[in-house]
């Protein structure tokens, strides 16, 4: 393995913090004897662009310094090559990170992190999830969560779980449940009327939320998490159980575990690692053993 190490910056992460994480972990890998390099990008494609040069270039590591939506673009550089992956999480969600429980906003404690794990072996294998050429690493949102995400992510404030919370609010005046159709691993069809279905590689996704809070990844299997059709009243009942992940015991919630799952349904747009797919109809699939992540081999991927 070379001693160069690549971060992979977005300046503007959490309000600034992407740029300010960088240095803290920059000299964490350097005290621990590495060669960084940083790759920034004058958009994200081109930053895209230079985070495969580096990694086609044999860099020791690919090191994402951001959010979910950091994490998101260098899953297309590392996935299904042989790069580690490392994560300094100072985005707003870092659900990613969670998920393997890596140090959340302390580049330094995670830039330490990422420089033993390269010295001690290089870290672990887990799954991914991959719609098209497009990898995922937490959750796969349709429906009302993906309408919360897509205005969430336009809010400006406030910062945090926070902003999803309120864009949740303001959902709930319009939305109806939609007909689903899925279809499962084995091509039996399910159809139902569902408030959402959240397709889990991870655990977590809008900064903590446990939609999926069985999920593992390292298992080759998603956790398909099926709200029902609820009414208003029951869905802000149900809402804040979702960060400890117990609303998986309401009688309208249905949990598939399955390899693959196509997900259709109208007017419907799908988001995976909080960045749009596109409209439904999608195909995910769970590619086991897809991506070598510096995280400890003894947390437990959930």
């Amino acid at each position: 393995m070379t001693s160069e190490i690549t971060l992979f910056v977005n300046p503007t992460a959490g309000r600034g913090r992407g740029a300010h994480a960088a240095q803290p972990a920059a000299r964490a890998l350097r005290d621990a004897g590495f060669s960084v390099r940083t790759v920034l990008g004058a958009d994200a494609e081109d930053a895209l662009r230079r985070a495969r040069e580096a990694v086609a270039a044999g860099t020791g590591a690919l090191v994402a310094v951001g959010g979910d939506g950091m994490v998101s673009l260098a899953l297309r550089a590392v996935a299904g090559t042989p790069t580690p992956l490392g994560v300094v999480a100072v985005g707003t969600g870092n659900d990613f990170a969670r998920s393997l429980r890596l140090p959340v906003r302390d580049p330094a404690a995670a830039g330490r992190l990422a420089a033993d794990l390269l010295k001690g072996g290089g870290g672990r294998d887990i799954d991914l999830g991959k719609v098209g050429d497009r990898w995922f690493g937490t959750v796969l949102a349709s429906g009302f969560d993906s309408r919360v995400n897509d205005r969430g992510n336009r809010m400006r404030l406030p910062v945090g779980r926070f902003k999803y919370d309120l864009a949740m609010i303001a959902e709930l005046a319009a939305f109806r449940p939609v007909p689903y159709r899925l279809t499962l691993d084995d091509r039996t069809e399910r159809q139902v009327e569902a408030t959402l279905v959240a397709v889990g590689n991870g655990t977590s996704y809008g900064g903590g939320m446990r939609i999926c809070a069985g999920a593992r990844m390292d298992d080759g299997l998603f956790d398909v998490t099926v709200v029902g059709d609820c009414s208003r009243t029951t869905l802000i009942k149900v809402f804040p159980q979702v960060y400890r992940g117990t609303h998986l015991d309401h009688p309208k919630v249905t949990v598939h575990r399955v390899r693959t799952l196509t997900l259709d349904a109208p007017g419907v747009t799908g988001y995976a690692d909080g960045e749009p797919l596109g409209p439904l109809p999608l195909t995910a699939t769970c590619v086991p053993g897809a991506l070598r992540v510096l995280a400890p081999a003894d947390a437990r991927a959930h």
